[in-house]
């Protein structure tokens, strides 16, 4: 039986592209805001797992999924006219 180590070239050839690039950090930064929005919402999804809900939470979760809609709304209207490399044409 062969054993498997993490640097291996056989199961992870290292190299140096595998930091993210600058156009990778920057997409990230612009979807920023609609990953925050989406972790508050199931945030706000995960407190009720284990409790009843209230006015109170039914409000939260009513305004978190409305801060993901805006969010959504913004990044698809921010990179409408953008090209990225590799998009179908």
């Amino acid at each position: 039986m062969k054993s498997i180590a993490a640097l291996h070239n056989v199961v992870t050839p290292w190299a140096d592209g595998l930091e993210p690039s600058d156009a990778e950090l920057d997409a990230i930064e612009v979807e920023m805001p609609l990953i925050l929005a989406e972790r508050d919402l199931l945030d706000a999804l995960i407190t009720l797992l284990d409790r009843q809900s209230s006015e109170f939470d039914a409000r939260r979760i009513r305004r978190a999924r409305n801060r993901v809609l805006t969010a959504q709304r913004d990044l698809a209207n921010r990179t409408a006219g953008t090209t990225v490399p590799g998009d179908a044409a």
